[in-house]
């Protein structure tokens, strides 16, 4: 067959013998229990004719219609619309995307969420040209003008959205994203509001919930005004997820209403499903967003598991913009979509709403496209600490829905004592005329500077034409050699080959750019190893197999062969090759397929199966060949990495995190070097993270719930320029050593979570994982996640184990001395409710 590895016929009868001894050994009670283990697959084999389709998009130079016949200065204008078309014309991105058909909603798909009488009201302004009549009109809604074309381009913005959707539902694209306007998510069912007319998500939302086979739908606004009317329209209704992030400013912010606030978390059946973040200061940051994202819609998101996410893409947040005040980079719009394009198997639509500086509107709508495009998301600059006021916020919204969400039900994020504040100062009298002219906010020209680093950020956008989404190297000379003579040992031949078998299975292989082996020269190995170490493993060949055997007594759960040198030096050198090709910007990401493992190789033994450590001396070679400032090393084969902390562990240009079954110093390798409070030495002191299990049977919720509250946190602080993954698939379902249950599915979100760092060079060695399927199908769910192809849902049970709680508690009291982005796990003082309770409305 053509685009397929090519992997000799004896492979395959190797890798049924490698079944057969599975069903012998380790307990494994017949055909029945394997048959229970092949299960564990069904759900990553489901998606083996799922790959990433295109990005939509819809938009119509008509949206440049409505504007402010009496305000040129009015800040919802035609130019919005405009400079996110050029913006993002100049950098490539429409020619690239799947372009939607406009057209205008029909009365009944307004009638799902609006009256026949407001409806009629815009109706009635078509075609007047009076712009007295206009403005007189204007002055009766909150923030609003009307225009003789308002009508139509509303009828066009919520029609679009719906044609938008419509695609992903119908699998005829991936994702997309909307270029609108008016917006909409402040229009109510009988009032206009707030720039908006008629509620674009809202609408959609509705219309998809009749038409389609979904039943739940997240919806998030990350507008810097609260979207109060898709609140409303949802507050009762479980089958929508309303997450909004606003100013706020205890209600004197606009739109100025209590119902914004944290405590408002939905009514009867809803209850729990409106989530309200309301931001109480200015200037904002990426650090602050990102943190509401980690702790809450993250852990939300993960356990509600959507069947679509509709976006409310406002960018008045951004830095620059005159209404939000915020600092909220263009760049970090990408990472905030990547973030959830992991969820609803990539069926993600996002619908423009606000955003008021053209600059920095332009920039973040197209660096949110590019993000849906696949495109590797900018670096950010995470220097700064997150404030005071969001680590309160974030406390209170926990607090709040602790009780609705079993993520939130754990001992780490809540202490007895916390009591939630919430402060509603606002008691100005409604209005009855609303003014027309001069009723918004404008430039501070003391932030003036903020729109010079605005266009630095502008000028650092990166523009990489990598043509390779993913490289792999391998060589089947390690899969053919290097046995031990011992019967039915784990790290045996087969495991290559099988994942390469599963690359063609999934149709990969076409896809991957397929790097030719090497051997690592005596230099390189010298990087992590000693003289001594190298030169006694480049002579094992000399040695007869008496002698062989005798030497394997010197170490620690090690198998000699005479061909373990040219062995273990290909896997090294294989590593490196694709180091070489992601650096090179050759390839965006890449995967080691190797063995032996090589994370308990130490500077001068070989140690549990592995004689060389690749990832270490891939970490090395790249901070040496690159000048590489900041590399990430995560570990997340079940047996702790001591050859690797230890190799990393005074060096504070590399942050070594390693997730292992520990069990108190009692699963191997024994070393109490894995304990949580081993944080390492000298200058490196805080870049050793252990997460250590004390138990066995973690799966996928405490996996997933490690990487949104420690592992996603710390790697944005220290901003990597490049992730190394020991992946060790030992920890997963049916492995015969690891005892965990960790599904190749939950692997693949994994990877796809830590595919936002490091300008997206992520490069998978394997390490360990001793039953051949879960290997090959964990590695295969992982090079999915990095070709960005939707990955199935996952079903996490909630709250987490108890003594994961307790791990991940001990990691954070013991690296919060070094991590400011922890400081959210801070409960110590206790605070009063000083006002009522929220009163439940309906609309």
């Amino acid at each position: 067959m053509e685009n397929q590895i090519k992997v000799k016929p004896t492979t395959s009868a190797l890798i049924a013998a490698r079944k057969k001894e599975f069903l012998e050994t380790n307990n494994m009670k017949g055909r029945q229990m394997y048959d229970h283990v092949q299960d564990d697959f069904k759900n990553a084999r489901s998606f083996i004719d799922k790959s990433i389709k295109s990005t939509g998009i819809i938009y119509d130079d008509q949206f440049a219609n409505h504007l402010c016949a009496w305000d040129i200065n009015y800040p919802e204008n035609p130019q919005r619309y405009e400079s996110i078309i050029e913006r993002c014309n100049e950098l490539g991105l429409i020619e690239r995307c799947i372009k939607i058909q406009c057209r205008n909603a029909t009365n009944d798909e307004l009638l799902m969420k609006h009256s026949q009488s407001i409806i009629d009201i815009l109706k009635s302004t078509d075609d007047i040209q009076s712009v007295d009549l206009l403005q007189t009109l204007s002055s009766k809604f909150d923030a609003i003008y009307f225009h003789p074309s308002t009508y139509k381009q509303s009828l066009l913005a919520t029609g679009s959205s719906i044609e938008l959707v419509k695609a992903i539902c119908e699998n005829k694209i991936q994702n997309g994203m909307a270029f609108i306007r008016p917006p909409g998510h402040h229009a109510m069912k009988s009032e206009f509001c707030g720039y908006c007319f008629f509620n674009n998500i809202a609408i959609t939302a509705e219309y998809v919930l009749r038409h389609y086979s979904v039943s739940k739908i997240l919806i998030v606004d990350w507008d810097v005004h609260h979207g109060q009317s898709t609140q409303q329209m949802f507050y009762d209704d479980p089958r929508v997820l309303y997450f909004s992030i606003h100013r706020y400013e205890h209600g004197q912010f606009w739109p100025n209403l209590r119902e914004s606030d944290w405590d408002y978390t939905g009514n009867g059946d809803g209850q729990g499903f409106n989530i309200n973040v309301p931001l109480n200061a200015t200037g904002m940051r990426d650090t602050d967003y990102l943190a509401i994202f980690h702790q809450i819609l993250l852990p939300v998101a993960s356990e509600f598991q959507p069947d679509l996410i509709l976006i409310s893409s406002g960018y008045d947040a951004a830095l620059g913009c005159p209404e939000g005040e915020m600092e909220v980079t263009p760049a970090c719009y990408a990472h905030l979509v990547h973030s959830l394009m992991g969820f609803a198997c990539g069926r993600v639509a996002v619908l423009l709403e606000g955003g008021y500086c053209l600059k920095s509107l332009a920039e973040g709508a197209a660096l949110t496209l590019k993000s849906l495009l696949g495109d590797p998301c900018p670096s950010l600059d995470m220097t700064s600490n997150p404030c005071t006021s969001i680590i309160q916020t974030i406390q209170n919204v926990i607090f709040a829905h602790q009780k609705y969400w079993k993520c939130f039900q754990v001992d780490f994020l809540l202490s007895q004592s916390f009591k939630a504040v919430s402060m509603y100062s606002y008691d100005e009298e409604p209005l009855s005329v609303f003014p027309t002219v001069d009723c918004y906010p404008t430039q501070d020209i003391s932030k003036i500077d903020e729109f010079s680093v605005l266009q630095h950020l502008i000028s650092e956008t990166q523009l990489l034409n990598i043509n390779n989404k993913v490289c792999v190297s391998f060589d089947l000379i390690m899969d053919q050699k290097h046995e031990s003579s011992e019967s039915g040992h784990p790290e045996c031949p087969g495991r290559i080959s099988a994942i390469l078998n599963m690359y063609n299975e999934f149709q990969l292989t076409h896809r991957l750019l397929i790097l030719p082996s090497r051997e690592a020269e005596e230099s390189e190995l010298l990087l992590a190893h000693s003289r001594e170490h190298v030169d006694e493993m480049s002579n094992l060949h000399k040695l007869s197999p008496s002698e062989l055997s005798e030497k394997e007594k010197c170490y620690d759960s090690v198998y000699l062969t005479t061909d373990t040198y040219k062995v273990s030096t290909l896997a090294s050198g294989c590593l490196l090759q694709v180091v070489d090709s992601v650096m090179k910007n050759e390839s965006a990401s890449g995967v080691a397929v190797i063995r032996p493992p090589g994370h308990h190789a130490e500077l001068d033994i070989a140690c549990g199966f592995c004689i060389f450590n690749s990832v270490a001396i891939a970490a090395s070679y790249a901070l040496n060949k690159y000048g590489l400032k900041r590399i990430m090393i995560l570990d997340w084969d079940i047996h702790f990495g001591n050859g690797t902390m230890r190799a990393f562990s005074s060096d504070p240009r590399v942050l070594y995190i390693s997730i292992h079954r520990y069990q108190n110093a009692k699963f191997f390798p024994c070393s109490e070097e894995g304990s949580h409070k081993v944080t390492g030495s000298g200058s490196g002191e805080g870049y050793t993270i252990n997460i250590p299990w004390n138990k066995n049977g973690m799966g996928d919720a405490e996996y997933i719930s490690v990487m949104q509250n420690i592992i996603l946190p710390v790697a944005y602080e220290f901003c990597p320029e490049l992730v190394l993954v020991s992946a060790g698939f030992d920890a997963a379902v049916g492995d015969p050593l690891g005892g965990c249950k960790v599904t190749p599915e939950c692997y693949g979100h994994l990877t796809h979570f830590l595919s936002s760092l490091a300008n997206g060079k992520i490069i998978l060695a394997l390490e360990g994982g001793y039953n051949i399927d879960a290997v090959s199908y964990c590695m295969t769910m992982c090079t999915k996640a990095l070709l960005g192809d939707p990955l199935p849902p996952l079903d996490l049970e909630f709250p987490i184990c108890k003594n994961a709680q307790k791990t991940i508690k001990r990691v954070v009291n013991v690296q919060k001395n070094y991590w400011s982005c922890f400081k959210y796990f801070n409960y110590e003082r206790t605070r009063y409710i000083v006002c009522d309770l929220p009163q439940m409305y309906h609309q």
